[in-house]
């Protein structure tokens, strides 16, 4: 059997036309996506701020994701397929996640804002990723030899999942880790009656937070939230402390946007110790804080940036952007790589820039005294407490915690725990010896 010329021209023509067609459909499908994508990413940063947040607060997380989403958007029908198939996925799980705080805060709280176009947006980047890897599939080779493709593919392959992993996903991470937070307040068992009580931070924020009054004059700061400290706030009643738990900005019944990793935290804690000064049943020369993990790294820049605590207690400090991670050396280059990728990220999401290294800082805490603890099997670099401790001035202590895990000294080890900390806030605070 034979096929004419004329028979496998119109096959040709028809099989180019089919080409073109799933090509305009990929593209109309693709700028769906994308004009979703930057709708919620509009909604969020501009038209539905978090409470006590205005446009103007989120210029960069707002404005450079839309102006990328809308850019990609004009030239995305002149690039080439390979690319538009990276460009789509890579965009297309971004969609993904920006939509994570949608379900994550309609299930905690029910849904409001910008909720909606949230939900929107994950099924704009399923669109988004179906598109790409659908261009993947459609034009890939097949006129090379076959072991030359398949090692191509492989190199492909591993390459994606090697800037997936370490770039890619860091990225993403710092989007959700800047947009959501603890969203409900836990119930109190705080061990003494309590006051429901809230103040402002010095960039107009409204914190709300629990405090037990205090019978021996001076009180502490215990942070971050209201779940986390309740053990040492019970602890530190027992001994006539007065205690403030507050929900940092972003959390639970507080204003502001969320940043789990505290890079404006240290407002918050000023406008915490201002709170103190002001109570009656305080001598403001007697405040001190107790900080848990990302609240340790926080209350020592805050003790580094104001006289007004008297006595620091850093629990489970660690990293908290590349600076501290460069601490490690180049013997770990991919946690710095990794480290270096998340700072970015969340200077772009959170509208801020990197903090201070804590190394830089804890010098200036002197002649305040500064207790490190930190655990064996810690978290996030927190083996940088020793490095901590021999940059900071006298009077300073430093205790290893060899059981339990990141910020479980308390529960591994109570009563030493007690002993320790207790009577560091003793001799700081109330001129024990």
């Amino acid at each position: 059997m034979t096929v004419s010329a004329s028979s496998y021209s119109l096959s040709t023509r028809h099989r180019l036309a089919q080409l073109v067609a799933a090509a305009r459909l990929e593209v109309t499908l693709a700028e769906v996506g994308l004009a979703v994508v930057a709708l919620h990413v509009l909604d969020d940063s501009f038209l539905q701020p978090q409470p006590g947040t205005s446009a103007a607060d989120h210029l960069a997380s707002g404005l450079i994701p839309i102006a990328v989403l809308l850019g990609v958007a004009v030239v995305y029908p002149r690039l080439r397929a390979g690319l538009r198939a990276l460009v789509a996925v890579t965009l297309g799980i971004f969609g993904m996640v920006a939509g994570i705080e949608a379900v994550y805060y309609a299930r905690e709280i029910g849904a409001s804002g910008d909720d909606y176009t949230g939900f929107l947006s994950i099924p704009a980047g399923l669109l988004l990723v179906g598109a790409g890897v659908a261009t993947l599939w459609r034009s890939r080779r097949r006129d090379d030899h076959i072991a030359r493709r398949y090692l191509r593919r492989a190199l492909l392959a591993v390459g994606a999942v090697l800037v997936g992993y370490f770039v890619l996903i860091s990225l993403m991470f710092t989007y959700v880790l800047t947009h959501t937070a603890r969203a409900v307040v836990p119930p109190p068992n705080l061990g003494a009656p309590f006051e429901e009580v809230a103040f402002k931070t010095g960039d107009g924020l409204r914190l709300q937070g629990w405090y037990v009054p205090s019978k021996n004059r001076a009180a502490v700061i215990v942070f971050p939230g209201r779940r986390g400290p309740q053990r040492q706030t019970r602890m530190l009643v027992r001994h006539g402390y007065g205690v403030l738990l507050f929900d940092r900005r972003g959390e639970g019944e507080s204003e502001g946007d969320p940043n789990v990793f505290g890079w404006a935290g240290t407002r918050d804690l000023k406008g915490a110790i201002a709170f103190l000064q002001r109570r009656p049943d305080v001598d403001r020369e007697r405040i001190g804080g107790i900080g848990l993990s990302v609240g340790g790294e926080m209350l020592l820049q805050a003790a580094a940036e104001t006289d007004d605590l008297a006595a620091t207690v850093s629990e489970g400090a660690g990293i908290r952007s590349v600076r501290e991670a460069t601490g490690l050396g180049w013997s770990r280059p991919l946690e710095v790589v990794v480290s270096a990728v998340a700072t970015a990220g969340t200077a772009l999401f959170g509208n801020d820039v990197p903090p201070p290294s804590l190394e830089d800082l804890v010098p200036r805490i002197a002649p305040r005294p500064v207790f490190f603890i930190y655990a064996t099997n810690g978290q996030g670099g927190e083996n940088l407490n020793p490095d901590f401790y021999a940059a900071a001035g006298e009077p300073k202590e430093l205790w290893e915690v060899t059981v339990g895990k990141h910020t479980g000294g308390i529960t591994a080890v109570p009563a030493e725990y007690e002993r320790r900390v207790v009577g560091f806030l003793d001799r700081a605070l109330l001129g024990g010896t």
